[in-house]
């Protein structure tokens, strides 16, 4: 399976993060990629992100947002689904590149939501077509978990 480098991006097209995946399959609009969190042990919403944990991650080209599926490293048990609201993935051969634009929803195994950073979303300044794109982005993302059937 082909390696991939994944390259989180701020809205002036700076890379923020980047790491490393393996790609799981590929769709005409969308990649998946397994990755490992490479951070130490990082407490969240009422989780631990733990150094290893593994991520399932799907990236889109024609949609305002990404989907990681959490897995626990110890146990394998999801942990649950972490939703970044993006400018479409640029996929290439190999790599993924995206933008993000700070809003963001947690999704627990049992189907609760919470949607993160607002303020963060905010404060980016967003013309109001793009913020309507990432509104619009966001809702899609909580209908399909609210069917329990999330894309992938």
């Amino acid at each position: 399976m082909p390696v991939m480098k994944i390259l989180k991006k701020n809205l002036k097209e700076e890379v923020l993060w980047q790491y490393e995946g393996v790609e799981v399959s590929r769709g005409e609009n969308s990649v998946t990629v397994e990755a490992f969190f490479n951070r130490d042990d990082l407490p969240f919403q009422g989780i631990v992100l733990k150094r290893n944990d593994r991520f399932v991650e799907t990236f889109f080209s024609n949609k305002w947002y990404n989907i990681f599926e959490i897995y626990d490293c110890e146990d394998g048990g999801l942990k649950g689904w972490y939703c970044n609201l993006a400018k479409p993935a640029v996929i290439e051969v190999e790599s993924v590149a995206y933008v993000d634009l700070a809003l963001d929803l947690w999704v627990t195994p049992d189907g609760v939501q919470k949607v993160l950073d607002e303020d963060e979303f905010e404060a980016l300044g967003l013309d109001d077509e793009m913020k309507a794109r990432v509104i619009a982005g966001l809702q899609e993302l909580e209908e399909y978990f609210e069917s329990k059937n999330p894309p992938r």
